[in-house]
């Protein structure tokens, strides 16, 4: 079956008019917003509901205390970390500099190293290795042990070391 030329105009131009409509018929039923029509700069900010504040999740989460007893011993039968340390008069770069004489001076400490500028030795003695830091507090200084991570040391040697220099350097 042939289609005649007049029936194949006619096609198409409804084809046409279809496809223009169709293309014209979103801005009729759609919703008219002029956010989009801005520039990208001037837009308002839109957060998804559960970023528009932090997370509260963990707020009152409260550590495990079923390894430590009452007396700060925990049940493995060691002492809990501590802070170790003690207050000195006296400017910290020179309580530093009297720090590393008496560890110098000191049987059984090796040095690492030392950085002023941080005001703290890398220390080994006996068998535990550790930080003596030197910290400026108000008048004076304050000469601690901390682990390499910061924390509170474990351990008989630090604090024997820290009790050491507390004998040699506090008044």
């Amino acid at each position: 079956m042939r289609l005649s030329p007049r029936t194949t105009r006619v096609a198409t131009v409804l084809a046409i008019a279809a496809l223009a409509a169709s293309v014209s018929s979103c801005s009729m039923f759609g919703k008219k917003s002029d956010l989009y029509a801005q520039s990208g700069e001037t837009r308002p900010l839109e957060v998804p509901p559960d970023l528009d504040r932090p997370s509260t999740d963990r707020a009152m989460a409260l550590p495990d205390t079923s390894s430590v007893s009452a007396s700060g011993m925990n049940k493995a039968g060691g002492s809990s970390a501590a802070p170790v340390g003690f207050n000195a008069t006296g400017e910290r770069d020179a309580v530093f500099a009297r720090v590393g004489d008496v560890l110098a001076a000191t049987d059984g400490v090796t040095i690492a190293s030392k950085a002023q500028i941080l005001g703290t030795y890398d220390v080994s003695y006996m068998g535990s290795d550790f930080l003596v830091r030197v910290t400026k507090v108000g008048n004076g200084t304050y000469i601690s042990a901390v682990d390499p991570r910061g924390l509170p040391p474990t351990g008989d040697a630090p604090a024997k070391l820290i009790g050491a220099l507390k004998t040699a350097i506090a008044p």
